[in-house]
């Protein structure tokens, strides 16, 4: 394979590590936990896996040495950056204990345990792929492992190659799932432990021991870089309104990182528009007011950056879709929306009405992440803006120009800090496989300082489950991180959107760097620099 010039160099980075992963690693274990919420009823549903404690590794002058450990490996959900390095730690951790150990990757996700299908991870491998993008090493999925069957399938492959534990690498869902699966296993005393690594670029998969899921860093620099260059051409040419829509249904951590980044003159954050219970016309009004702000100045430009999830945080456009899904399930017509719902359909442009009751999922369900938000504001904030032309209240030129940055960060080359913290992951969940556990997550904490002073360890996965309506069922679930309206990065952003709304604050990142000055390159997200302060 035909490598970049970037590729050859990254390859030969070396991760730096936390001081407790270095030499030799003793395990510090805490006090007994309990779960984020409904204690009782996880506590029934995992009684060989909860209460555990946290754990924390750090160094001992004694060397580390074990019986040989098989280990197995998955890649679970959308791609992160990062998760090459996982593995990368994974097995230079595996091998640290002893060479003879043996790391398995299951292809294409949790299929892959399910259906057998698998490659041993050797050295050749593994230096193919350090400190590099992507999930093509093993490739990932979506199978959720959930049944017995699957469990037991599982099982047949694991003991035919010898494994110890299996390390599931994923978001909220899928690290519930290896829960569920290291919870069989423990009661039917297999024998098989299960490790969880946080990833997620979403950002939502964040707690008090979880810092920040793994490619959240990576993903946000990466955004950041275009929407600068976008903010430097509209700053250049002055005619245009740029739209960006942003990566996030669950949560707007995305867009307010990126935010912070680079200061845009607009940004919504869709956990702020639900506490507020604000209307699409009321996103719309506040977005043509600072357009027309701007414009009476002489500034006929600026951008605009949407969470990719929006419309689901509109209260009333999430009654709208709900009656929608319920009317269209049972056949019948549009004319049983209530009035309030039947007000809002009609605002619609017609290309999104026609989407919301045309194309649906395999449920029945609208299919809100193919609703083009961007395009659903800026022809709602035009049609406005040419009331109020009429009306004197504004005098300048709207052009709006659409984006969707998505995949484009989901794959890029980790930084330094996402390259150190996965490599230190990866490290991590071996040390917990060697010292007998299962139903943990790896973790490293303390992010926003050297890496030497990161504290590694592992929290019981159980701890941060709570109970939730899936499906019409109860169930358990790690729960999702929203964005904090009084936690200190929504505050400083809130803080200075009045100024960057009104002037040109622009800030332009450029690209990820990977040498040079470590305030350059080693630099955490501002989200978590503002986390850590507070």
């Amino acid at each position: 394979m035909e490598k970049s010039a970037l590729q050859k160099a990254r390859a030969a980075y070396q991760p730096k590590l936390p001081a407790g992963l270095r030499g030799g690693v003793t395990i510090k274990e805490g006090a007994p936990t309990q779960s984020a919420g409904n204690q009782e009823e996880i506590k029934a549903l995992f009684p060989n896996t909860y209460g555990m404690p946290i754990v924390e590794f750090v160094p001992t002058d004694q060397p580390c040495i074990c019986e040989p450990m098989n280990l197995g490996i998955i890649l679970s959900g959308g791609q992160a950056p990062g998760g090459h390095n996982v593995i990368c730690g994974l097995f230079d951790g595996i091998k640290k204990l002893n060479p003879a150990g043996k790391l398995y990757g299951f292809l294409m996700g949790p299929g892959g345990l399910v259906d057998h299908k698998y490659i041993e991870l050797t050295d050749a491998v593994i230096d193919e792929y350090r400190n590099t993008g992507g999930f093509d090493m093993i490739g990932s999925g979506r199978t959720k492992l959930e049944k017995e069957d699957q469990f037991e399938s599982g099982l047949k492959i694991i003991r035919e190659l010898g494994i110890k534990a299996v390390v599931i690498i994923g978001g909220d869902d899928s690290n519930t799932n290896a829960c569920v699966l290291a919870e069989y296993y423990a009661a039917k005393n297999y024998g098989v432990q299960v490790i969880g690594c946080p990833k997620t670029i979403d950002g939502d998969l964040k707690n008090e021991q979880i810092e920040t899921s793994f490619g959240f860093d990576t993903a946000c620099k990466t955004y950041a870089e275009v929407i600068g260059n976008i903010q430097r051409d509209a700053n250049s040419a002055r005619k245009y309104w740029h739209f960006i829509k942003l990566m996030g249904r669950s949560a707007s951590h995305i867009a307010l990182e990126c935010a912070l980044q680079t200061q845009p003159n607009i940004c919504i954050i869709s956990e702020e528009v639900e506490a507020k219970n604000q209307t699409l016309d009321d996103i719309v009004t506040y977005i043509a007011e600072i357009v027309a702000k701007r414009a009476a100045s002489g500034n006929n430009f600026g951008t605009v950056l949407i969470p990719e999830g929006l419309i689901e945080f509109i209260p009333a456009m999430k009654r709208l879709i709900a009656e929608l899904n319920d009317l269209l399930a049972d056949g019948k017509s549009l004319d049983g929306l209530t009035s309030e719902s039947a007000a809002i359909y009609a605002s619609l442009p017609e290309s999104v009405a026609k989407q919301l009751t045309l194309e649906r999922d395999p449920h029945g369900n609208v299919q809100v992440s193919l609703i083009e938000t961007e395009k659903l504001l800026s022809e709602m904030v035009g049609k406005k803006l040419a009331v109020w032309k009429k009306e004197g209240k504004f005098v300048g030129k709207f052009a709006p120009q659409h984006h969707f940055f998505g995949y484009e960060g989901r794959c890029a080359a980790p930084s330094n800090y996402d390259a150190d913290y996965c490599y230190a992951l990866g490290q991590s969940a071996a040390q917990l496989v060697a010292n007998g556990k299962t139903g943990y997550m790896a973790v490293v904490k303390n992010t926003t300082a050297p890496a030497a002073e990161w504290i590694a360890g592992g929290v019981p996965i159980t701890m941060m489950m709570n109970m939730e309506r899936r499906n019409g069922e109860m169930k358990p679930v790690i729960k999702k991180a929203l964005v904090e309206l009084d936690g200190a990065p929504f505050k400083t952003f809130a803080a200075n959107r009045d100024e960057w709304a009104e002037k040109t604050c622009f800030v332009y990142p450029g690209p990820i760097q990977y040498w040079g000055p470590t305030e350059v390159c080693d630099e955490p997200t501002k989200t978590l620099q503002l986390e850590q302060k507070a």
